[in-house]
C-alpha cells in the first residue's frame, strides 16, 4: 500500500514540474506605460523682424517730390496719333506743295481729266497701273453704269471697247482701294477706231474717289 502511495505521488510530482517547464517557453506580455500628459512640446513662434531702417509712414508725412530734370518728361500717346503728328510735322517742314502732297497720299477730291472730241463709231478705252503693281483696283463706269465692277490693275494695258453715243459719253475711273502702297495710280489712253490717241493721262486718288473723262461724238 505505501509503494503505490509513493508510486502515485511521483507521478504527480513529474505532471507539476513538467507543467511549470511549459510555463517558462510561453510569451508574456508588457503592459505600455502612458507618457505624461505635461511632457508635450510646442513649436516656438517665430516672428519677422522688424526693419529698423525704414520709418513707418505717418498720416502728416508729404509724398516724394520729384527731382528737378532739365529735360521734358516724356509723354506717352496712341502710337498712330504720334504717327500722323510725325508725318505732318515732316511735311510742314518740307513746304511740300498740293500737287505733291496729292501725289503722296492721293486726291481725297473727284478729279475732272476734261473733255474730247471724236466722230468715230467707238473708242478703246484701256489702263494700267503706271507705278509699282500693288493690288489696285478699280471700278469703271459708262454715264453712271457700271461696265466693270472689279478691275485689277496689272502692268500691261487692259480694257474695252465703248460704242460712242451722239453727245456726252461719260468714263468714270473709282478707285476701289489704294494697294499696299497706296494711293491707287494708274495710266490711261483713249483710242478712236482710226487708231489715233484721244486722250491719255494718269491718276493718283484716294480710295472711293474717281476720275472722269468725257468724250463728245458730235
Amino acid at each position: 500500500m505505501k509503494s503505490y502511495i509513493l508510486y502515485l505521488f511521483v507521478i504527480l510530482f513529474s505532471l507539476s514540474a513538467y507543467s511549470q517547464i511549459d510555463s517558462r517557453k510561453k510569451s508574456f506580455n508588457i503592459p505600455a506605460i502612458e507618457a505624461p500628459q505635461d511632457t508635450k512640446t510646442e513649436t516656438p513662434e517665430i516672428k519677422p523682424e522688424e526693419n529698423l531702417d525704414l520709418p513707418k509712414p505717418t498720416p502728416n508725412t508729404p509724398f516724394p517730390k520729384k527731382e528737378f530734370s532739365m529735360f521734358a518728361e516724356e509723354e506717352f500717346g496712341d502710337p498712330g496719333e504720334l504717327y500722323v503728328d510725325k508725318i505732318n510735322k515732316t511735311l510742314d517742314h518740307l513746304k511740300l506743295s498740293k500737287e505733291e502732297i496729292e501725289l503722296r497720299n492721293g486726291s481725297t477730291v473727284d478729279q475732272y481729266l476734261g473733255d474730247f472730241n471724236s466722230n468715230g463709231k467707238f473708242v478703246n478705252v484701256v489702263y494700267r497701273d503706271h507705278g509699282y503693281m500693288d493690288g489696285d483696283i478699280i471700278q469703271v463706269r459708262v454715264n453712271d453704269d457700271v461696265v466693270h465692277a472689279r478691275v485689277f490693275l496689272s502692268n500691261s494695258f487692259k480694257g474695252f471697247k465703248l460704242d460712242l453715243k451722239p453727245g456726252i459719253n461719260k468714263i468714270d475711273f473709282v478707285a476701289l482701294n489704294q494697294g499696299e502702297s497706296g494711293p491707287n495710280t494708274a495710266e490711261f489712253r483713249v483710242i478712236d477706231d482710226m487708231g489715233n490717241v484721244v486722250t491719255h493721262n494718269q491718276w493718283n486718288l484716294a480710295t472711293g474717289v474717281k476720275a472722269t473723262v468725257i468724250v463728245v461724238k458730235e
